[in-house]
């Protein structure tokens, strides 16, 4: 069939599309139970000064220090110009032309997918901006930014279910597609996040506007998506830094459908803070891979997605009419996400979303998570009876909830499930010369950071109760708080099951969000036990949880103890 609205009519589509998502950003005035009517918290966040103007082969170390990409420093080198191939990139071979042989290797060979990623489809992420500063409240989140002598402001509405917080929040894209009904009746908080007020739609390449434009100049060469998952991940530092009384920075998801499906896809997979991605019907330039989509009967042509909106990066317009020259597919971008959520959700019946090319992309990701011993942490769903474009469908309500309860809630195991349209089913081993690895536990040297992709090893003390071991590193401080990383390390001959570490916080400091973990007590004696997902560790593997707290970040937390079930 032939979807002719899908084609959008741009103008008009657009417009109606602004109306939507303005009234989205319209603050609720539903107050958060057990909170006072109209509490705003308040969060500031300064890092050093980065500059951003020109590509960096080796990424910002201020990444690393917010935990928006923990292979940020990772020594990526310049990729060349690797030879045009039909078949889709190894996502296991370094750009040195080893492949890693570890868990711990996926770490630094993300992010050399991160760097090509950047460079040949969306353009630069910048490093986080030297302030970032916000509020928090029960019915609206402001952003305001300033970089380099330039500053931008945008703000999202936040809609909360119904009990007593803080809530885990799914950030939503343009208010399209997406169910939200399920979301809040899971007990997770809705942001309505309007991604034009970050890059608007209808401007030329070369006078884009909108927040990040702002900061970062109308001429910059990072196309629409990138500038909205830079929008995602200033939210994120808001919520992070803003106490956690309202909503929980540890857990928060970000989906979208169609355009704002593509924008989810790389919120998630550029921002590691994101622990649930569900992106909805995306089409070209989203999930499908860009190398399957110019065989694919009705999909949208590469320089229809290129021309269309300055969506994709300006180096992207190189690629549109041979794909098999980019270094990079979609698959090793979804892959980026691992071992973290993913919830793929797809529409066989619109020629033009390329659902074949799709389900290649995901079955692809998915060895990438088998690799990491993540395999059930990865869905993909097209399998659905209603053809109408972002319509919420009941096929996925219930792997919806699966996965917010597992990766949001941590109160559920998830469901791993791939339903696949057979219409719209594609091959993966027709478009692979390369096999998934055997990864090991152990280290693999990764290139860039120290044995076994650990660099930062235990600077801060540690604990151990037989077998398990906790080792404290401080991440990053700022006046009145600071961000702390815990690694957990099985030094036992067989498998962990589970894993519960103690330590006792110095005066004045205070958790204020902890992710990977689950946490008794913020202050004086606190016990953090493993999340759902990670507390399986086998001989010598490794797990880590992280936090931020208010006070001082000396002393360091004290009396660490490590104990298994």
């Amino acid at each position: 069939m032939r979807f002719h609205r899908y084609r959008y009519r741009p103008r008009v589509w657009a417009a109606a599309a602004l109306v939507a998502a303005a009234s989205l950003i319209t603050p609720s005035l539903t107050a958060q139970a057990g909170a006072a009517d109209g509490q705003v918290v308040a969060a500031q966040v300064l890092v050093p000064r980065q500059a951003t103007s020109a590509p960096s082969r080796t990424l910002p170390a201020a990444a690393l220090a917010v935990g928006e990409d923990d292979g940020a420093d990772c020594a990526v080198p310049n990729p060349g110009s690797p030879a045009a191939s039909s078949m889709l990139p190894d996502p296991f071979k370094r750009l040195n032309g080893t492949r890693i042989s570890a868990k711990s290797d996926w770490r630094c060979r993300r992010a050399e997918i991160r760097d090509l990623a950047q460079r040949s489809v969306y353009g630069q992420k910048p490093a986080r901006p030297a302030s970032v500063t916000g509020t928090v409240s029960a019915s609206s989140i402001t952003v305001n930014v300033s970089d380099q002598g330039r500053s931008a402001s945008f703000s999202a509405s936040v809609s909360l279910p119904s009990g007593s917080g803080p809530f885990p929040a799914v950030i939503v894209l343009g208010g399209l597609g997406a169910d939200t009904a399920t979301i809040k009746a899971s007990g997770v908080a809705v942001v309505n996040y309007d991604p034009y007020s970050v890059g608007k739609e209808g401007t030329a390449r070369n006078n884009k506007q909108g927040a990040f434009y702002s900061v970062y100049g109308s001429s910059s060469s990072t196309g629409l998506l990138m500038a909205w998952s830079w929008g995602v991940s200033r939210i994120i530092d808001v919520i992070e830094q803003s106490g956690g009384s309202i909503l929980k920075a540890s857990a928060t998801g970000v989906t979208g459908c169609s355009r704002f499906g593509k924008g989810a896809i790389v919120a998630g997979a550029f921002d590691q803070r994101v622990a649930l991605t569900m992106p909805i019907e995306s089409g070209s330039g989203g999930v499908p891979i860009l190398r399957g989509i110019p065989g694919e009967s009705g999909a949208q042509p590469l320089s229809s997605a290129y021309s269309e909106q300055p969506w994709l990066g300006d180096a992207f317009g190189s690629y549109t009419g041979n794909p098999n020259s980019l270094p990079v597919d979609t698959h090793e971008i979804l892959g980026m996400v691992a071992p973290r959520g993913l919830f793929v959700m797809e529409n066989p019946y619109v020629d033009w979303l390329a659902a074949r090319s799709g389900s290649v992309a995901a079955l692809g990701a998915a060895e990438v998570y088998k690799a990491l011993g993540a395999g059930s942490n990865i869905s993909y769903w097209s399998d659905v009876q209603d053809g109408t474009h972002c319509a919420v469908r009941s096929e996925w309500k219930t792997p919806l909830q699966q996965s917010i309860q597992k990766f949001l809630l941590g109160t559920g195991s998830g469901s791993g499930v791939f339903r696949i349209a057979p219409g719209k089913s594609g091959n993966l081993s027709t478009w692979r010369d390369w096999q998934t690895p055997t990864l090991t536990d152990g280290g693999g040297g990764d290139p860039g950071g120290g044995p076994g992709g650990d660099p930062g090893g235990d600077p801060g003390g540690g604990g151990t109760n037989g077998t398990c071991t906790a080792g404290y590193r401080n991440v990053n401080s700022w006046p009145g708080g600071f961000q702390g990383e815990m690694t957990i390390r099985n030094n036992g001959t067989s498998t962990l099951n589970g894993w519960t570490v103690g330590m006792t916080l110095g005066s004045g400091q205070s958790i204020s969000s902890l992710w990977d973990g689950v946490n008794t007590g913020t202050s004086g004696s606190v016990t953090v036990r493993n999340s759902p997902y990670n507390g399986t560790l086998a001989a010598n593997g490794t797990a880590t949880f992280g936090f931020t707290a208010t006070g001082n970040s000396t002393p360091a937390p004290g009396n660490i103890t490590c104990k298994s079930p």
